[in-house]
């Protein structure tokens, strides 16, 4: 690779100072290391405007899509990304293994950390959206990460997140979307009555979700209402939707459980909520030839 893409120094030496030999691999108490490591925290990444991208796969969609600020890779993992590496334009810094770890939130990093910026979608850039997410008060940031991977298989325009709940730009949340956060927007808006607002002037049908529903999502493909722009809620896992959200919704569906199981968690749920409206978009009344509807092309 590049040899001046590449840094393994915490600070650059001054242009007058002899070359002192090798530069040694930085560590986990340098300025550099330092500074992304603050990024664990949501204020820091407010602040910043940056944020965390852990794994090839991740770093690899956010170099995709032109993302990527600065990437650390740890001395032993070096050799095995050498092919990613090649193709980052941005600094590329060796670093310790410790040091790269403790960039980590996983037990068995891969030894790939990227800084990337952080997106500033905001639903009032959504022109007529098809299909739309809306994460209320999500509790665990694997679930939402998850919601956001399954947003962007559906083909959906954006997905959503409101109340208080998981910050999707955490570490977990990145990494359980597996590079999608670079694929779909992702949007976090403060006031669940304005999301809604916004969403119904630009024609989406908004759809709640609760296992107590009478009706369920089977029901509503029969019956072609899920063939046009909708726009699904999601609650929270342990508490599900306020009783004043399902009020404020167009309609409200459960997921059928046919089985013993007494629900099904939000990851899960979601995914099969989205897949219908995405299927149905494609083969139902507004879109008869099967290419039409379902979000993004």
């Amino acid at each position: 690779m590049p040899a001046s893409r590449v840094s393994s120094t915490t600070d650059a030496p001054s242009p007058d100072a002899p070359s002192p030999g090798p530069a040694p691999i930085a560590g986990a108490r340098s300025g550099r290391v330092g500074a992304a490591r603050r990024l664990k925290r949501p204020a820091a990444r407010r602040e910043q405007g940056r944020f965390l991208v852990e794994g090839v796969q991740a770093v690899g969609a956010a170099l995709a899509v032109g993302e990527l600020l600065e990437v650390f890779v740890g001395v032993s993992a070096t050799p095995r990304h050498e092919e990613l590496l090649r193709a980052v334009r941005v600094p590329v810094r060796v670093v310790t293994d410790e040091a790269v770890a403790s960039l980590s939130e996983t037990v068995t990093p891969q030894g790939l950390v990227a800084v990337a910026a952080l997106p500033a979608h905001r639903l009032a850039d959504l022109h007529a959206p098809r299909l739309v997410a809306v994460c209320i008060g999500a509790g665990d940031p694997g679930n939402a990460g998850t919601v956001i991977r399954s947003a962007d298989a559906a083909g959906a325009d954006a997905v959503v997140f409101t109340g208080s709940g998981v910050d999707p730009f955490g570490g977990k949340c990145v990494r359980s979307s597996a590079g999608s956060h670079f694929h779909l927007p992702v949007i976090v808006e403060p006031a669940l009555a304005g999301v809604l607002d916004r969403l119904r002037a630009r024609g989406c049908r908004i759809v709640a979700t609760s296992g107590a529903a009478d009706r369920d999502i089977d029901t509503a493909v029969a019956a072609g209402e899920l063939d046009g722009p909708t726009a699904w809620l999601f609650g929270n896992e342990a508490h599900g939707l306020a009783s004043a959200t399902l009020a404020a919704a167009d309609a409200v569906l459960r997921v059928p459980v046919y089985g013993q199981a007494e629900s099904l968690n939000l990851a899960v749920a979601s995914a099969l909520c989205l897949y219908a409206s995405a299927r149905a978009q494609r083969t139902g009344r507004s879109g008869t030839d099967g290419t039409g509807g379902g979000g993004r092309r």
